[in-house]
């Protein structure tokens, strides 16, 4: 009796249904770990005037916490490839309730940034990996809606938050605020519950397989529906590789190989110079032309509400059969506008101008981020998202810290916050146009490999006899490179299939 097709292979995104629940629990898990570090500051003042530090030591509070945050990203994308998105979640949101409840009861700046900084900076990195990450498996043709819905949760969390903390703050000083929000935090495990793996509940029911087929099967299901292959006895075999090789087992170190994920890596590293500085110098920019303080904080929340429509509007457009399989060039053009928008900013001196401004960077900024890790799965697939992830957040964390510290020297420099802002303006319009050229390379390029590819497969010498084709397969297989290697292995298993059922 034949193997059936299916019998090995994890089941396949069900785009619906129990996916929409787990859109919520990544809105809401997602929008913790970006606006939560944000929503701080308001605190900053006290906590200073408490201990007795400086602005800048206060400040290095939340850049620790944004610091481990994407530094931590393998770790937790090790985590989700032996565990699962589930349990990580659920942990991350622990460690953040017991981060925040801990740096209640601190005595030094110090005890702050391992509490607040490393702590509740780890528990917010297992909140945001594994997110992303549930939502490709989830979903495939809509997959940039749910993206762009579940990023969303960052400007909603930021609008809600910004307003708690102050309420909190009034009420209950910093350390019974902090021992709230802890509380509050501890919700990223309700979050994480809703994960259930893809494999459990939605896979179709098994299907008898006779021993033989048992024994032949060579794959077996994780418990987030990730095919892994391996013998049994792969415990035995994983005594004898070195430390790398059992990292690289989690973590895809041969991604670095990978045209597609290469440009996309370099363009985003030089991206975040200039992504997040121009938020955290607005309202500091606005009070430097004579505006309040209530009226500059005010720029922020229109920000944040134009990015909350912008996210799951960029979702619905990216999908479209015009935009999907262009999605790359799409990504290209938010980030450039982007810059733009920041280019100009130094041309609007009066209140309406910075609205206006505030407006057209909210549009770009909420544009960038619903695309950043779709554009990322779009390029790796979702097999090997899980390891992309990690890679990328790691390199994403040095320009992430040096962004904002480049722009406060600028601007200590000329005493001008334009030179700040046409800073960030030409870093991301040029990583925009490096993402374009390069991303048209990559398309050609690949065009033209597969062109090459059918062309041996057609070539009626490559079919004389079953030993041949084996061999031109093979041949195929190593000029190719990285890009087609799912491709390769679907005609792989095509012929394992033919073949197992020839000799049943």
């Amino acid at each position: 009796m034949p193997v059936p097709a299916d019998a090995g292979r994890a089941p396949g995104p069900p785009d619906g249904g129990w996916g929409w629940v787990v859109v919520f629990g990544a809105f809401v898990s997602i929008g913790f770990a970006y606006a939560f570090p944000k929503g701080l500051a308001i605190f900053y003042k006290e906590i200073q005037d408490f201990f007795g530090t400086s602005y800048s030591e206060i400040a290095w509070v939340s850049s620790i916490m944004l610091a481990t945050t994407y530094g931590a990203g393998p770790i937790s994308s090790i985590l989700v490839n032996r565990y699962g998105s589930r349990p990580v979640v659920m942990f991350g949101g622990l460690l953040c309730g017991v981060g925040m409840i801990s740096a209640a009861f601190c005595t030094s700046i110090l005890q702050l940034y391992i509490c607040v900084g490393f702590i509740t900076g780890f528990g917010l990195a297992l909140n945001l990996q594994p997110s992303v990450i549930i939502i490709g498996k989830y979903f495939l043709k809509r997959r940039p809606i749910a993206n762009g819905l579940a990023m969303a949760g960052s400007p909603v969390m930021l609008c809600t938050l910004a307003p708690l903390n102050q309420f909190l703050f009034d009420n209950f000083g910093w350390r019974g605020s902090f021992l709230i929000l802890g509380a509050i935090l501890l919700n990223c495990c309700v979050a994480g519950a809703l994960f259930r793996p893809i494999g459990a509940g939605t896979a179709p029911a098994k299907t008898q397989v006779p021993e033989e087929g048992k024994n032949a099967l060579k794959g077996k299901i994780t418990e987030d529906g990730v095919e892994t292959s391996g013998p049994p006895n792969v415990t035995e075999e994983e005594g004898g590789k070195d430390c790398f090789e059992k990292v690289n087992q989690y973590l895809d170190f041969s991604l670095f190989k990978h045209r597609g994920f290469l440009i996309y890596l370099i363009g985003n590293v030089l991206m975040f110079l200039g992504f997040f500085a121009p938020i955290v110098f607005l309202a500091p920019y606005a009070k430097h032309t004579g505006i309040d303080e209530y009226s500059a904080a005010f720029l922020l929340s229109i920000l944040a509400i134009v990015d909350m429509v912008a996210r799951p509007t960029t979702g619905i457009v990216a999908n479209s059969r015009w935009v999907r399989p262009r999605i790359q060039y799409f990504f290209s053009f938010a980030i450039a506008f982007n810059g733009a928008c920041h280019l100009l900013c130094p041309l609007a001196s009066s209140y309406t101008g910075l609205i206006v401004y505030s407006s057209f960077y909210g549009l770009a900024f909420g544009m960038v981020c619903a695309m950043l890790f779709e554009t990322l799965m779009d390029l790796v697939g979702a097999a090997r998202f899980t390891s992309a992830v990690g890679l990328v957040t790691i390199a994403e964390c040095c320009t992430i810290l040096l962004g904002p510290p480049i722009g406060g020297i600028l601007i200590d420099t000329f005493g001008d916050y334009k030179y700040m802002f046409i800073k960030c303006g030409a870093v991301m319009v040029l990583a925009g146009t490096f993402l374009f050229i390069m991303n048209y390379y990559n398309y050609r390029m690949l065009a033209k490999e597969e062109k090459e590819r059918k062309a041996k497969e057609e070539d009626p010498k490559s079919v004389r006899t079953e030993n041949e084709g084996k061999n031109n397969w093979n041949k195929d297989s190593a000029q190719d490179g990285r890009e087609l290697e799912p491709l390769r292995k679907e005609g792989e298993g095509v012929k394992k299939e033919m073949n197992g059922t020839n000799e049943f």
